[in-house]
């Protein structure tokens, strides 16, 4: 099973594939994704590589971290899996009192 790895620090113009470009370097990669803005489709600037080992993961961390990507140092490091996010109270749900 393959190791997660959160890439921060992005350039807005980084894609997917620019992303495999540079972690291919390491080992194999999984997969490779940019994390989007939902109304721009701009990038926010993170992302995450999937790599095929955990020795291969270890590898790009150490090779990665702090590595110039078009003149801005990455953070990379284990990504931690997701915590679910709280109810804010937006819409649905409840009896506000209104009939």
């Amino acid at each position: 099973m393959g190791k997660k790895l959160y890439v921060g620090n992005l350039p807005f113009a980084a894609t997917e594939s620019s992303l495999e470009q540079i972690f291919v370097q390491a080992g194999k990669v999984e997969s490779a994704k940019v994390i989007t803005d939902r109304e721009t489709g701009r990038s926010k600037g993170f992302g995450f590589v999937e790599m095929s080992t955990e020795a291969e993961a270890t590898d790009a961390i150490a090779k990665f971290n702090g590595a110039d990507y078009d003149g801005r140092p990455m953070t990379v490091s284990e990504a931690k899996p997701m915590v679910p996010r709280e109810s804010r109270g937006g819409f649905g749900g409840g009896d506000r009192g209104r009939y």
